[in-house]
């Protein structure tokens, strides 16, 4: 039996095959980039026959939309942990959040360069399921904001969508400044974070 019939006969079952298959994709995009991930080296990375694979992902770019829908389901989950500070001040809970929303992006740098880059996004190429986990991470944004407000957290006097558009445009410039190196020295995101709270809460 040859080297291509072994592999193709390896079982089907290997647990949570798909969250397997994102975990060491995962691991593979932040160690080596896009280029290194390919469907066959992961196939060999997670010990399943490639045709178990592609019961999951029909290509790499299947592959590369799912990455980046658990990039948003992590990010929203960093929103839900906004509300539950109440012990600090308006500035002081929003300049935690941001600061909890650098550490994700600059920690994760190219899984975040894949949510939002032109990689998926300026040729159209994101797929029906990306854009709609993109469109409900941006959703709930929203309705984080409106509760902020609500709370005290954020001005209750600036339009929600507005004021979305602009703290998350002001955490992803910020962001994308220290994943590029421009903000080579990241010692002073701390106060980078707080002043950024207490721009947006007023308090």
């Amino acid at each position: 039996m040859n080297k291509a019939s072994t592999k193709d006969s390896r079982p089907y079952h290997h647990g949570d095959l798909r969250q397997s298959l994102l975990q060491e994709a995962a691991k593979l995009l932040a160690s080596e980039g896009i280029d290194s991930l390919s469907l066959r080296r992961l196939a060999d990375k997670v010990g399943v026959s490639r045709t178990a694979l592609y019961h999951h992902f029909k290509d790499k770019h299947a592959l590369l939309c799912a990455i980046a829908a658990e990039g948003f389901a992590e990010l929203e989950s960093i929103m839900a942990g906004l509300g539950q500070q109440s012990d600090l001040s308006p500035a002081q809970r929003y300049g935690l959040f941001a600061r909890n929303y650098l550490n994700y992006a600059t920690q994760n740098p190219a899984r975040y360069g894949l949510m939002f880059g032109h990689t998926l996004w300026r040729q159209n190429l994101a797929d029906d399921s990306l854009k709609g986990v993109a469109y409900q991470s941006f959703k709930q944004h929203l309705n984080a904001v409106k509760a902020w407000q609500a709370m005290g957290i954020l001005p209750h006097d600036q339009d929600s969508l507005r004021l979305t558009q602009v703290t998350w445009g002001t955490l992803h410039g910020l962001a994308q400044l220290v994943i590029d190196g421009v903000y080579a020295d990241s010692n002073h995101l701390d106060e980078i974070c707080q002043c950024v709270g207490e721009l947006f809460s007023r308090a």
